[in-house]
């Protein structure tokens, strides 16, 4: 990684991903899981281009770009601190050539990139309507939670303006507002055709829903096995664990990807005699590789 100037309060977080980092600053933005649930959820094909809708500190186009095969990933973000933020993130990691950020209003992405230049588009907007409660309209966190700058219908609708006929449409959303995102995503000519609910635990309500939509394409959606996030408070299940680390098995050893940041080296931690349901760390070392 290249050696990059920290501002007051910010942090370079390890994502586990082909030795990449993002640089973080908890009074404006940190990434949660649905960012990671979303780029997992995302497919890209080689020669594809990529655009992902207010980008934040850039963490989706790099999280795809370490797990997809896509040409070139743009991030859209209304707020130049923020984009700022994954500029500065994108230069860390060396992904200039890759990755392009691009300061701009959602509203006006067609008007920004023309109509029909992306074969993907991926968003995890604002969850909640302007409706709820009190927010400052010029605070990041309540810009990146409410739809203060644009409605979820404005969102859907320039996506579907900038993809390319039969192009892909990821989200990561609420279950409470499924009904609403089904009935625009089909207004605005983006089939339903991929779902997939998470649980926090097995025995919980979902709390995220994670959809694909295909431009111009029929009418026939798969939905996918439940997602469960937690075998038990605090543990993940194998499955998000594969998600968040770069994770191989061999017999009964498991392998994590980590990388050391002064030397850039990747090294592998293994963990010997653990069920893969179990991956209880307590028991690891870390030979060099």
């Amino acid at each position: 990684m290249k050696t990059i100037n920290l501002n007051p309060g910010e942090r370079i977080d390890d994502l586990q991903r082909n030795g990449y980092g993002i640089i973080q600053n908890p009074e404006r933005f940190c990434f949660g899981m649905d960012a990671v649930l979303l780029s997992s959820f995302a497919k890209a094909k080689p020669g594809e281009r990529v655009l992902d809708f207010g980008c934040g500190n850039g963490i989706i186009p790099i999280l795809m770009e370490a797990k997809t095969k896509g040409e070139k990933f743009f991030g859209l973000e209304i707020q130049e601190e923020s984009a700022d933020l994954a500029r500065r993130s994108v230069a860390l990691n060396e992904l200039e050539e890759k990755i392009e950020i691009v300061t701009g209003d959602m509203k006006e992405a067609v008007d920004i990139f023309g109509a029909a230049s992306f074969h993907v588009i991926t968003m995890n907007p604002p969850y909640m309507t302007g409706n709820h409660g009190l927010v400052n309209p010029k605070d990041a966190k309540a810009i990146a939670r409410h739809e203060i700058t644009c409605t979820l219908e404005e969102m859907i609708s320039q996506a579907s303006k900038v993809l390319k006929s039969k192009g892909r449409f990821y989200m990561v959303h609420r279950p409470f507002r499924l009904a609403e995102i089904m009935s625009l995503m089909i207004k605005h000519h983006l089939e339903p055709k991929r779902m997939r609910l998470v649980y926090p635990y097995v025995d919980k309500e979902p709390n995220i829903v994670l959809i694909e939509g295909l431009k111009g394409g029929n009418s026939r959606i798969t939905v996918e096995p439940p997602l469960i996030v937690y075998d038990a408070p605090g543990v993940y299940t194998e499955e998000l664990k594969r998600m968040y680390y770069e994770v191989w098995y061999a017999g009964e050893i498991i392998f994590v990807r980590h990388t050391n940041r002064k030397s850039g080296r990747y090294y592998l931690q293994s963990f010997a005699y653990i069920k893969r349901s179990g991956f209880d760390c307590s028991r690891g070392y870390s030979p060099q590789y």
